[in-house]
């Protein structure tokens, strides 16, 4: 009988993660294309909501420390929503409830993903926030398992992890063999133009995405 155990258990670092999943990192420049090229220019709007966004972020951000659910309301959900992610064809899933077995089946992680986003019900983003104080790179161990438990094998899946500081993008592919990619971290609180920079990678995926 398969024992289950909660993601945040089972995986508590990068070397974990990669064992228990059977999953390596590239270093192949071609496999994660997508962060850095054909990215698509902002209309006026887009650029007023997010410096609105990046207004709001360091309004807040004065009195302190953010927890993780601040950041979401912040950070994450405003970028989904303004790159489109909320409106069709996508769907949306908040705390969506993930299992994934590993070991031959004798243990089954379990878990629930900040922000799920689906395509005509394929897992097409999983979104993961982090409060500030943490670093963004170490929600990546949590994120990778909960891609791994796409059951779609044959799709990319992107992550999106940000602590309202930075934000980083994954790319995963299951076949022929696990493997992911990361972009370089987006200093969203440091520079104006990191927030600008990090969005058209968020809306190229969405364009991507519905392409295929």
């Amino acid at each position: 009988m398969a024992k289950f155990v909660a993601v945040t258990e089972a995986i508590k670092s990068l070397a974990e993660a990669e064992s228990k999943l059977n999953l390596s990192r590239t270093e192949d420049e071609a496999f994660f294309t997508e962060w850095q090229t054909e990215l698509p220019n902002l209309s006026d709007s887009e650029q007023t909501a997010l410096d609105t966004l990046r207004r709001r972020l360091l309004y807040h951000r004065a009195d302190g420390e953010l927890l993780e659910g601040a950041v979401t309301l912040l950070v994450a959900s405003p970028l989904l929503e303004l790159a489109g992610f909320y409106d069709p064809p996508f769907k949306m899933k908040a705390e969506a409830a993930i299992e994934i077995a590993i070991d031959d089946g004798e243990e089954t992680l379990r878990g629930r993903i900040d922000i799920l986003i689906l395509q005509h019900h394929l897992w097409v983003m999983v979104l993961e926030s982090k409060k500030t104080m943490i670093s963004v790179r170490s929600a990546l161990p949590q994120a990778l398992a909960y891609m791994m438990a796409n059951p779609d094998l044959d799709k990319p899946r992107f992550g999106v992890l940000t602590n309202g500081d930075d934000v980083l993008f994954v790319k995963l592919l299951a076949q022929p063999i696990p493997q992911y990619a990361l972009s370089r971290a987006f200093s969203i609180y440091t520079v104006a133009s990191e927030l600008r920079s990090a969005f058209k990678v968020l809306k190229h995926l969405g364009q991507s995405i519905t392409s295929t």
